[in-house]
């Protein structure tokens, strides 16, 4: 097959680009609209959020299988056949008027959306000479960072202009699009879809997935929501989830056409890799979720603003991926970008842990920016080492189980960070309570001045005034202590990254790096 060149090429690299984003916004771009949501439909915020949970573990069970079903349909079927269903699916969701509706409809887009990240990334590779495939990397590792990055934004635009159905309806338009771009621009692979019959579909394999990383999946989300194990629902799960991957890795291991490929995690580049893999999916979606809640919560920004806040610094990735990705071909190692990477995001981490609550939206910008270079130099050399050293026939499933690490990784953040905030929460508040007792001078004077300001220009009788002072400390108690526990958790993501760091010695650089480089994505893009 002919490498596309010229327009052809810069319509495949938006196209593949454009999908993987798409899926990777629609991952946080619901989060910002719950409450709208919930009030439209009738039913609780903790209802509602099953429209997270839903789609997330949709994607969970789908990335690592499919290399499997690209091979089953044929690699662009396959491609076309997923981005319509998630178009669909999309439309039904902005469609929806109940909320059983709502979550079908939101688990059909995780199965469409879960296909789009790794299907695009192979199809993307495909589209370049061997030589300049290390900056494909790089332009694909910018849609990773930024499609989490960008939801909370666009989310809170609409939010404020629109309505919620639109955060949905807004996948339409480019899903039409690049479903037409795929179909007329993207070829298929020789030989693609023609040995379905000698095919053997791994039923039991498939359905031991689908139980365990769904399970878990669902612990994970649902966990914190649910207060962990005194839930029946989450004590069942979590059994389910243990005995069913237990059972999906000893019956993929013991067969000879798995439907996943469990064997590649013998060579140590790739085991190591997904553990970094596993912090950097902590990290990335940890930090789009704490800071949105931190800002608007306890520091009284707009969704908008709290997204515009995260995404400035966050175009750096645009710059520094293709850079980086340039580098890597020119046979730069990928081993210091990855250590250089974990400390600028645990010095993120770190610094984020120590502002004050008086901070500006423009004081946020360092930080982020540390953030963004260090997720820039993290991504592209961990696709690197994830097939550094593999067969050509593993690559598939190497970077599968990579992508599906990297979203439980998230999902695993996501549910420490709620766990964490709440316990810090109770002890700050605890310690903060201990010091407003009755008869304290401090809290006296502070009771008794607001207490006079309510009489002064509110008109309020004594006893009224008082109890609205004591209210409004309350309030001011709440807001510190949840700003402290906010702080706290960007200090045990900072020590997360530190911690795993040595680890680092256990990764291997291929000795040639160009030609190894482009081998590997070469071989993941034949591979699919």
């Amino acid at each position: 097959m002919a490498t596309p060149k010229g327009f052809a090429r810069t319509i495949i690299v938006i196209t593949t680009i454009s999908a993987a984003i798409m899926e990777l916004i629609d991952t946080s771009i619901v989060n910002v609209a719950l409450n709208d949501m919930s009030g439209s439909l009738g039913v609780s915020i903790e209802d509602i959020s099953w429209v997270i949970t839903a789609y997330a573990i949709a994607n969970v069970i789908i990335i690592p299988l499919t290399g499997f079903l690209a091979e089953y349909f044929g690699r662009k079927n396959y491609y076309i056949a997923s981005m319509i269903i998630f178009t669909v699916a999309s439309y039904m969701c902005g469609q929806s008027t109940s909320l059983v509706e709502i979550i079908l409809w939101r688990f059909i887009q995780g199965v469409g959306g879960g296909a789009l990240l790794s299907t695009s990334q192979a199809i993307l590779f495909d589209a370049f000479e061997v030589k300049d495939r290390p900056i494909a990397s790089g332009l694909f590792g910018m849609g990773i960072v930024l499609g989490p990055t960008l939801g909370p934004t666009l989310g809170g635009y609409i939010m404020e202009s629109f309505s919620w159905p639109l955060i949905f309806m807004i996948n339409i338009p480019i899903g039409i699009l690049a479903t037409i771009l795929a179909f007329t621009f993207i070829d298929k692979k020789q030989g693609e879809g023609t040995k379905r019959k000698e095919i053997k579909i791994d039923y039991n394999g498939i359905l031991l997935l689908m139980v365990g990383i769904g399970c878990l999946q669902f612990v994970l989300e649902r966990g914190d929501a649910d207060d962990w194990f005194s839930s029946q629902a989450i004590r069942i799960c979590t059994g389910l989830a243990v005995v069913g991957l237990v059972s999906f890795i000893w019956y993929e291991l013991s067969i000879d056409k798995p439907a996943v490929n469990l064997r590649v995690l013998n060579n140590r580049n790739l085991a190591f890799t997904t553990i970094f893999t596993f912090v950097v999916g902590v990290g990335l979606y940890t930090s789009v979720f704490v800071f949105p809640v931190l800002a608007q919560s306890v520091l009284g920004y707009t969704p908008l603003e709290t997204g515009l806040t995260l995404l400035a610094p966050t175009m750096i990735t645009v710059i520094l991926m293709p850079v980086i990705g340039n580098l890597m071909s020119k046979g730069v190692k990928p081993i210091p970008f990855v250590i250089a990477g974990f400390l600028l995001f645990a010095g993120y981490a770190w610094y984020s842990s120590r502002v004050s609550m008086d901070v500006s939206r423009a004081d946020f910008f360092f930080p982020f920016a540390l953030r963004a270079i260090g997720m820039s130099m993290v991504q592209l050399p961990l696709i690197n080492q994830a097939v550094a050293g593999l067969q050509p026939k593993d690559y598939a499933a190497g970077i599968s189980l990579n992508n599906m690490t990297r979203q439980l990784g998230g999902a695993f953040g996501i549910a420490m960070a709620n766990n964490y905030i709440s316990h810090q929460y109770a002890q700050h508040r605890s310690d903060l309570v201990g010091n407003l007792t009755q008869g304290a001078a401090a809290f006296t004077e502070r009771s008794n001045s607001v207490a006079q300001n309510f009489i002064s220009h509110g008109g309020f009788d004594v006893g009224t005034a008082a109890t609205k002072a004591y209210a409004l400390i309350s309030n001011s108690v709440d807001r510190q202590a949840h700003y402290l526990a906010y702080l706290d958790t960007f200090r045990l993501v900072a020590l997360f990254f530190i911690l795993v760091l040595p680890l680092v010695g256990f990764l291997r650089a291929p000795k040639k790096q160009p030609v190894n480089k482009a081998a590997a994505a070469a071989a993941i893009a034949e591979a699919h």
